[in-house]
């Protein structure tokens, strides 16, 4: 299948790009080819055959959401520089 010269202009004025002669001769061979490869593809017989995602099986792997136990305020605080009234002090930023 060989694009024309207009149909070309058009890929190119949705794409926005500006193309001289020779950049548009040169595309509508390209792009010719590529359709070409593609009609290609389409003959082969791919009956039966999956269409994948990815080669290998991909699957999500979910933990259980339980409750568990978290540390003490004290032992998280613990690892604080400086502590005021059982939080975090910070330098004041301003």
């Amino acid at each position: 299948m060989a694009l024309t010269i207009k149909e070309v202009e058009h890929v190119a004025l949705l794409a926005r790009l500006e193309l001289d002669d020779f950049e548009k001769e040169l595309f509508a061979q390209q792009l010719s080819s590529i359709l070409e490869y593609v009609d290609k593809l389409n003959e082969l017989d791919t009956d039966g055959v999956e269409p994948l995602a990815h080669i290998l099986p991909i699957y999500n792997i979910f933990r259980k959401d339980e409750v568990k136990p978290s540390s003490s305020r004290e032992e998280i605080l613990a690892n604080a520089p400086l502590v005021e009234i059982g939080q975090y002090k910070v330098p004041k930023i301003m």
